[in-house]
């Protein structure tokens, strides 16, 4: 569709969860005239909707921004891919696809830190609004939602027999990761509609095509917001190689993840005032905390080699394997192509001081040096562990005010003591769960990072050899009270009207598990907290 000059009530940018959402649940009223933009394309690519398509997607410039993060200190001087979604549906489009909400404490804290409403017993109604859950309505789920949440479609001997050893060593075997308090093992659920991708796209958009007073435009990359007054008046954005000031009578809405969000505001002259008079960017109004406090899932990725069972990479290597796999998928969307990227998950406490799981697994009947190379043509399996609260503090910067120049990413990973102690114990514990006798048929050989590396220093120094992101940025536009916080509990920018950003990027600190799902959530309660507000002002 055409952008017109005529004004919008609503200016959402980025198609993304949060994106898709808003623009559904604002344009539910007629009288709203909404606009959502997306700098990627349509998610029309057949790899998207596969769900072991994401091997295709992540690093694919069709599908990502790939991003890259600056050398890492704390990772050995390494530069990491950083996969965020340039796709209608944004990172919902390449992501594992797993349906994770975190732990009670995780909303709490935000709330226990000032911000009011945001709490565990607030948001829970908030997770099941949009859910559409596989075993229908209960107090911890919805059924009448958007967000379909299936179980998975297969299971492997290897990873039951995790499991198994996993319960040997403690970490019980339970159900669902999703009431409140997520320890234990067991096979993720996943936003899939039989076999198939089930991204934001799909789940909010699609069904309200036909909505007139809603716009969507796809290949159109916000440069920056302009002010009237002190106040958000449109966005700048070149529509088919056209600059076009796209104006909003109400909001502008920010919903462009952790890494675009910010920049986007520094481009606007939002941030810290040192940055922007560095760039020759006017100071429009000067908010210290615009891409600071970047918080990230580092995984150690453990992988041991097996003698006796089935994994991926042996399927994979032969030409039959991937015929079976292909006629599977073909006839019944199940098998190996219908499976996330991680099948079994596990959470767990590093070290019993902890008040509760800060280590999760993310267990996969597979291995590869590195995204978007082939699988090892050895039979093996992949512990996959994470520090879910790292103390790590990273930034986003941008390096001009010119849109199509990357940002600086420095995550920071492992920059804190703290880090490098769980990462160690990481290790340790997984260790433990492979040597359980469950596992002692398959006879496992630590292949990476080394059975030879035991001391403290040795773990430390195995973490960065072998750390890399789990793609969970957050917190670049912190929600809080505090002199470093970006937006206020309603999620509007300190000091500037009819700005709003409401994505990942609000949260305080990151949750302990996959961040999709928490960001419809904070894109649910912003819907509420929007509409609310707006019907304030008409009544006034």
């Amino acid at each position: 569709m055409q952008a017109t000059s005529e004004p919008y009530d609503y200016v959402i940018v980025g198609a993304g969860p949060a994106g898709c959402l808003l623009a559904n649940r604002l344009s539910q009223n007629p009288a709203h005239r909404v606009l959502l933009l997306e700098a990627g394309g349509l998610d029309n690519y057949p790899w998207i909707h596969i769900p072991v398509g994401y091997l295709y997607c992540i690093g694919n410039p069709r599908t990502d921004w790939c991003f890259k993060t600056e050398a890492e200190p704390g990772l050995n001087g390494r530069s990491l891919n950083y996969p965020r979604g340039k796709v209608l549906g944004g990172s919902s489009s390449i992501n594992g696809m797993i349906y994770m909400r975190g732990q009670a404490h995780d909303y709490d804290d935000w709330a226990a830190q000032g911000n009011v409403g945001w709490g565990w017993k607030e948001v829970l109604p908030l997770f099941k609004r949009s859910e559409n859950h596989y075993a229908g309505d209960s107090a911890m789920h919805g059924a009448g939602g958007e967000w379909r949440v299936e179980p998975q479609r297969l299971s492997w001997g290897i990873l039951d027999a995790f499991r198994q050893a996993a319960a040997q060593t403690g970490i019980e075997s339970i159900d669902d990761f999703n009431g409140g308090d997520n320890e234990g093992c067991s096979y993720f659920q996943v936003n899939q509609r039989r076999g198939v991708r089930w991204n934001a796209s799909k789940a909010f958009l699609r069904p309200i095509a036909q909505r007139k007073n809603l716009t969507v435009l796809t290949g159109v990359e916000a440069s920056r917001i302009e002010f009237e007054n002190g106040r958000a008046s449109a966005v700048v954005a070149h529509v088919q190689q056209c600059e076009q000031h796209l104006r909003a009578r109400r909001e502008i809405i920010l919903c462009c993840g952790a890494i675009g969000s910010p920049t986007l505001l520094q481009r606007s002259g939002i941030g810290p005032r040192p940055l922007l008079e560095k760039l020759g960017i006017g100071v429009r109004h000067e908010l210290p905390g615009v891409g600071s406090n970047l918080q990230d899932h580092l995984q150690l990725r453990l992988i041991y080699q097996i003698s006796n069972g089935k994994t991926l990479n042996q399927m994979v290597g032969s030409l039959w394997g991937k015929i079976n796999m292909g006629l599977r998928y073909a006839i019944n969307r199940s098998g190996p192509l219908a499976m996330a990227p991680s099948q079994l998950g596990a959470f767990a406490r590093s070290d019993p001081e902890q008040r509760s799981a800060n280590l999760e697994y993310h267990v996969q009947p597979l291995s590869l040096e590195r995204f978007g190379e082939p699988l090892h043509s050895f039979a093996t399996f992949t512990a996959s562990v994470c520090n879910l609260r790292p103390l790590s503090r990273g930034t986003v910067e941008i390096r001009s005010a010119l849109v199509d120049e990357p940002p600086s990413i420095c995550p920071n990973y492992l920059s804190h003591e703290a880090d490098l102690h769980v990462a160690a114990d990481a290790i340790r514990l997984t260790r433990r769960i492979v040597a359980a006798p469950a596992l002692a048929s398959f006879q496992p050989v630590e292949y990476l990072p080394g059975a030879n590396l035991q001391s403290e220093e040795q773990l430390r120094q195995a973490a960065s050899s072998i750390g890399t992101t789990i793609f969970h940025p957050v917190g670049t536009c912190k929600m809080g009270q505090g002199s470093d916080a970006v937006v206020d509990e309603r999620l509007r920018v300190r000091g500037i009207s009819g700005l709003r950003v409401v994505d990942a990027s609000i949260m305080p600190t990151i949750v302990s598990g996959n961040t999709c799902s928490p960001t419809l959530m904070i894109a649910e309660k912003a819907a509420e907290m929007i509409l609310a507000d707006g019907a304030a002002i008409r009544a006034g």
